[in-house]
């Protein structure tokens, strides 16, 4: 197995280890979670990089390297819904939200890119990632990354502590309606652009 292929395996083993770190309690379960998706994130990015430079493009990759990345962020928006209610430990609601809606349009929408993908490859057609798509990529790695902190940030010390306090939970809210905006837009643009193929029969 080559170097991307083993970064892409290497994704799945630390999105387990990021969503055992999410559900714990510790005194730095937060953190866990905050540098496990760190560096998943960190692989998504070199996977795909080493792989065009040296020529390593595998039909493995292809198929499990956008897989990881779905199942890498899914799971993240789906844990942070979940963390979203009530802790009985503060007994107050975290700063801010990840609404379940929030998370059934992005799930949505990366099953129905899926879906189109494999109904085009059936047909023989390959269709290339699109420049919204890839921001979307980005965004939602940012956002994730975001509301970590904002979770994580209670561990540290406390001038660090202070430091973040007050910026955190605006960049927060940004960075979650950015990537909610910019899922169910570049989706949308996503399905037009390619309705042919769909459509076709009808």
């Amino acid at each position: 197995m080559n170097l991307p292929n083993q970064l892409t395996v290497s994704r799945f083993v630390l999105t387990g280890l990021f969503l055992v770190a999410m559900f714990s309690r510790s005194p730095v379960n937060d953190t866990i979670a905050l540098v496990l998706f760190s560096i998943a994130g960190i692989t998504d990015y070199l996977d795909g990089k080493i792989a065009r430079e040296r020529k390593l493009i595998t039909n493995f990759g292809i198929l499990m390297d956008p897989l990881a990345d779905k199942i890498l962020t899914c799971s993240a928006f789906i844990a942070l819904v979940e963390r979203a209610k009530f802790n009985p430990d503060t007994g107050a609601l975290p700063a801010v939200s990840v609404e379940a809606w929030m998370a059934v349009i992005i799930v949505a929408r990366e099953l129905a890119i899926t879906g189109l993908r494999l109904l085009a490859a059936s047909k023989g057609v390959t269709l290339a990632a699109e420049r919204f798509g890839k921001h979307k990529t980005i965004s939602q790695i940012v956002a994730i990354i975001t509301l970590l902190v904002l979770d994580a940030h209670v561990e540290w010390w406390p001038w660090l502590r202070d430091a973040f306090g007050l910026l955190l939970p605006w960049l927060a809210h940004l960075s979650l309606w950015v990537t909610v905006i910019l899922t169910f837009t570049s989706g949308a643009i996503y399905l037009w652009k390619n309705r042919q193929i769909y459509l076709e029969d009808m």
